[in-house]
């Protein structure tokens, strides 16, 4: 893995992203460098780049796990156009290494409905915790649910407003593997984790 940063004309424009080096399997590397780029110029779209009223955009990313065959990691985007504030966007990605596939929640936790328990899981979290929530509260996690691995956690975590206030910042929820072991299907990529819970 490597740094790569996008040359800008402005000083006020900062992009890195990573560029993955897989030299024993040339596809896929070129495979999750493609969806990494196409994922990043989305989020520069997203984020006003091409905005004439844009005053600063800071792009850079978290590797969250580079492990068994699995690598999670974030782009965060923090683009100020005027206003009260700025705002930042946080699009996690996790790839299966050796197949080049983008892994979903539903490729993790298979078929079944996911949905609720890990909900509850949040729901209690978020009572623990004493998290402000945005009318109307939460209620579920939506099956496309931003998340993304680290360690030997699953972290659900909801954009600015999502949610909660500005003030909240991101809610993130690490819910331990070892705590959904039983959730984790035969043929889960995350299955490889298991024995080291």
């Amino acid at each position: 893995m490597t740094t790569r940063q996008l040359s800008n004309p402005s000083p006020s424009i900062s992009i890195v992203y990573p560029e993955v080096h897989l030299p024993h399997l040339l596809v896929v590397q070129h495979s999750l460098n493609t969806q990494i780029r196409n994922e990043l110029n989305q989020l520069l779209i997203d984020q006003n780049y091409y905005d004439p009223n844009l005053v600063e955009l800071i792009v850079y990313f978290e590797i969250k796990t580079n492990e068994r065959n699995l690598l999670s990691l974030t782009l965060i985007a923090y683009s100020f156009t005027g206003g009260a504030h700025g705002m930042t966007v946080v699009k996690a990605m996790t790839f299966d290494t050796h197949t080049g596939k983008r892994v979903s929640l539903y490729d993790l936790l298979g078929s079944q409905d996911f949905e609720k328990p890990l909900s509850d899981r949040i729901r209690t979290k978020i009572e623990e915790w004493d998290v402000e929530l945005l009318d109307p509260p939460f209620t579920e996690i939506r099956r496309d649910q931003d998340f993304y691995l680290a360690d030997t956690s699953l972290v659900i975590y909801f954009q600015l407003y999502e949610i909660t206030p500005y003030v909240w910042g991101f809610p993130y929820f690490p819910i331990a593997l070892k705590d959904i072991e039983k959730m984790i299907p035969a043929e889960s990529p995350l299955q490889r984790f298991i024995p080291f819970l």
